[in-house]
């Protein structure tokens, strides 16, 4: 079994609360997991207007699809958070 994991952060430049900020990130969150079939998450940054860090997992039984759906599910967060972007990108895979 192979696990994909990633952790990213949003920058929000333009968010002036965190009401705000959690519209924008909640909605790109569910999204991405309806779209992909992937555990994701807002981790961390909670009570920071301008910044989101979220988590992603994936399981595979291959090590490159694990990368591949990382690599696309990071790929929609620079497509669809068109107010934000990603900085502080790190991501790996494992083997179980």
């Amino acid at each position: 079994m192979h696990i994909g994991a990633a952790r990213f952060s949003l920058y929000l430049p333009e968010t002036f609360s965190l009401k705000e900020k959690r519209g924008i990130v909640k909605s790109a969150v569910e999204r991405a997991r309806k779209r992909f079939n992937a555990s994701i998450a807002q981790i961390e940054d909670l009570d920071d207007m301008r910044v989101g860090t979220i988590g992603v997992v994936v399981v595979s039984n291959n090590a490159l699809h694990a990368d591949e759906m990382l690599r696309a599910i990071l790929a929609f967060f620079e497509r669809e958070v068109l107010d934000g972007e990603l900085t502080e990108v790190d991501q790996d895979v494992f083997i179980w």
